[in-house]
């Protein structure tokens, strides 16, 4: 049976300019030696996994969280601080505090790039790797696409029309419920003076984004030091991975088994049971 509530707990880690506190939340047995990290994407945050963790929270103790910059984790005094060599810092802190025997990745995005990284490392602790519509190429179409909206820093007047803007940029998704939409609605606002709303993500995060360079020869060169078992998911009309891209995946490094999800692009955010039951099945054996 699944623990449906979940414990929030707050780590310290060091960026280039000072401490911050990142947040995170906990699901299942805080007990539990076998632990489950799920990261998110570039402008979400560490409640996107609330259905899986859910499902997974009777086996494992999940953590997920709020990257530096996102959620309710501090903002960065610096954002060109808002680089993977401080994100690598704030996830081994968060991985060395989880007192774990066991320890497997699941990354949406940025998160799936990070768990790259990491798995692709000598001595690495992840044991099994959930890429999730990301992979060492990033189609510049996609690019363009984020990069229109990422550090916009819109305010709305009601948070009917913060839900709107949710549901526009983030139309890739694909056919979210009603109560789908606004549960990722409510995770993703900050409540503003006079009963305004803005989103709850520094801006600042987009000046490194923008600057980025192609990092795809390294990115190759990690998947291919990967060997631990790895699932790739790719929605079957993602801007941003390409099929190409993962079909080449899947034929060198971990070569994991693709699965891809119809109606849906970038990217599949794992709130029904069909998205949600391959990647707990590749989990638990």
């Amino acid at each position: 049976m699944s623990n449906n509530s979940f414990r929030e707990r707050q780590l310290d880690f060091l960026s280039p300019h000072g401490f911050g506190s990142m947040h995170y939340y906990e699901w299942g047995d805080p007990a539990n030696g076998r632990v489950v990290m799920c990261v998110h994407g570039l402008t979400r945050n560490g409640r996107d996994f609330d259905a899986l963790a859910q499902e997974l929270s009777g086996r494992f103790r999940v953590v997920c969280p709020d990257m530096p910059g996102r959620g309710k984790s501090d903002w960065l005094r610096d954002p060109n601080d808002y680089v993977f060599t401080t994100y690598v810092g704030a996830l081994t802190a968060l991985i060395a505090r989880a007192d774990l025997e066991s320890l497997s990745w699941v990354g949406t995005s940025m998160g799936g790039l990070l768990g790259i990284v990491l798995a692709g490392q000598p001595g690495t602790p992840i044991g099994k790797l959930v890429i999730n519509d990301v992979g060492p190429v990033i189609e510049p179409s996609a690019l363009q696409r984020i990069g229109s909206y990422v550090g916009a820093n819109p305010v709305f007047v009601t948070f009917a029309d913060l839900e709107a803007h949710i549901r526009f940029f983030s139309a890739p998704f694909g056919s979210l419920t009603d109560s789908q939409w606004r549960q990722l609605s409510e995770s993703t606002a900050r409540p503003l003076p006079e009963g305004r709303w803005a989103l709850n993500y520094d801006p600042g995060i987009a000046i490194p984004f923008r600057t980025a360079q192609d990092q795809s020869a390294l990115l190759w060169a990690l998947w291919d030091a990967i060997t631990c078992p790895a699932l790739l998911l790719r929605g079957a009309q993602s801007d941003l991975l390409a099929p190409a891209t993962a079909r080449e995946m899947a034929a060198r490094g971990p070569k994991p088994a693709l699965i891809e999800f119809p109606g849906v692009g970038h990217a599949p955010m794992m709130l029904d049971a069909s998205q949600i039951a391959p990647v707990a099945a590749f989990l638990r054996t």
